[in-house]
């Protein structure tokens, strides 16, 4: 079949609508996918450098899911830290009320009935104790007991146990006896602890009615072991929190490495070195000694050396809230330093390869006009031609 012959003008016009068609179609293409360059045919130069500011862009927003990561430990660094100084004025609280508490002697006042005791007095005989009978004595935690009889290490007679009394219980847990202006034997513990006599015989409980009457035990004293306990526990409490300060499995108050990176390559970071913030670490803040014998709050002198370790305690945390605090402030700016730039990068893309909306909009409207007249240039040219079949008419 022979190729149709068309005029010239027809074919012009012709060639020209269809480059009004391709350009109408890629108009539509970049308004339907807001892209102008959408592969390196359209434009190598846009496409692959818009690429590569993409691509860094997409490396420093995965930096910055670990900067905010590197914040949030800092955070609970400092939350920890700001917890650990209420803890500590919570022991400074404790420390000062027993200060305040003025240590009272536990007493026992015999009230036996009959003549008045002198330290001549035989022990045996005095209502039911006879020799070879038992005598213990208990101050606080400590306990001592002696017998009745005039064997060397027995007591024979009423000064004899005063004597073993001041011999016995010296130091932390001091006991005194004497026999006062009424004639009745009388102890007095120092510390303020429980205070108690007690004999017997074989195992068996002996009556000291003769001795002391009915009166064998007190608690009438004061004294700071609460304070001590309080204390104790409140230092295992820091320790307890500096080890639940971590965040994801970094712990700054425990002496953890944190190293924050602020580009892809690694080349740029900060380094932001925990410290042990516990009793036992920098902080520096012994147990309160309170077993039988060895009391921290028993002076007053101890206990204002423990407020001025807390102090110091304080001062540390302080200055460490500080540095985290500058580190934090670093961390932040290189965030939004980051978050700025790749901002940047994404704008600088986006201007090389994104379709202005409005251009685009009004080639539409112009191809469209156009294409309107190419059809009716097609037309009139076509008319040209039917006029020769009229001369055939």
């Amino acid at each position: 079949m022979a190729d149709v012959v068309l005029s010239g003008a027809i074919r012009s016009n012709l060639l020209s609508m269809q480059n009004t068609t391709r350009l109408l179609d890629e108009t539509q293409l970049r308004l339907a996918t807001g892209l102008r360059v959408r592969s390196a045919i359209d434009s190598p130069t846009s496409f692959f450098t818009a690429q590569g500011l993409n691509n860094r862009a997409s490396d420093l927003n995965n930096m910055l899911d670990a900067m905010g990561q590197a914040v949030k430990t800092l955070e609970a660094a400092d939350q920890g830290i700001k917890s650990i100084l209420k803890l500590v004025d919570s022991m400074k609280a404790v420390a000062n009320q027993a200060l305040e508490t003025k240590i009272n002697a536990t007493t026992i006042v015999g009230n036996r009935s009959g003549a008045a005791l002198t330290g001549g007095v035989a022990l045996a005989g005095l209502g039911a104790l006879a020799t070879g009978h038992s005598l213990t004595v208990t101050v606080g935690e400590v306990t001592a007991s002696v017998d009745i009889g005039a064997a060397t290490g027995e007591v024979e007679t009423v000064q004899d146990l005063i004597d073993w009394v001041a011999a016995t219980f010296v130091g932390d847990e001091p006991l005194e006896a004497v026999i006062n202006d009424d004639g009745q034997l009388e102890f007095s513990a120092a510390n303020g602890r429980e205070l108690s006599v007690a004999a017997d015989n074989g195992g068996t409980a002996v009556s000291l009615a003769g001795l002391l009457g009915t009166h064998t035990s007190s608690t009438n004293g004061v004294n700071r072991d609460k304070f001590e306990a309080d204390f104790n526990n409140l230092r295992e409490q820091i320790e307890q929190l500096a080890g639940d300060a971590s965040y994801k499995g970094v712990n700054l108050l425990k002496g953890d490495l944190l190293s924050v990176f602020f580009n892809s390559e690694q080349t740029s970071k900060l380094d932001i070195e925990g410290i042990n913030l516990t009793p036992e670490g920098l902080l520096n803040i012994g147990t309160v000694p309170n077993e039988s014998g060895d009391h921290g709050f028993a002076a007053d002198a101890d206990i204002k050396a423990f407020v001025d370790t807390l102090n110091a305690a304080t001062g540390v945390l302080r200055q460490q809230s500080s540095t985290f605090g500058a580190n934090l402030g670093v961390v932040q700016i290189r965030q939004d330093f980051t978050s700025s730039l790749v901002n940047t990068l994404e704008s600088g893309a986006s201007e090389l390869t994104v379709a202005d909306t409005n251009e685009e909009g009004a080639k539409m409207l112009a191809l469209q006009t156009r294409q309107q007249l190419g059809t009716t240039a097609l037309s009139l040219a076509n008319q040209a031609e039917q006029s020769v079949l009229r001369l055939f008419g």
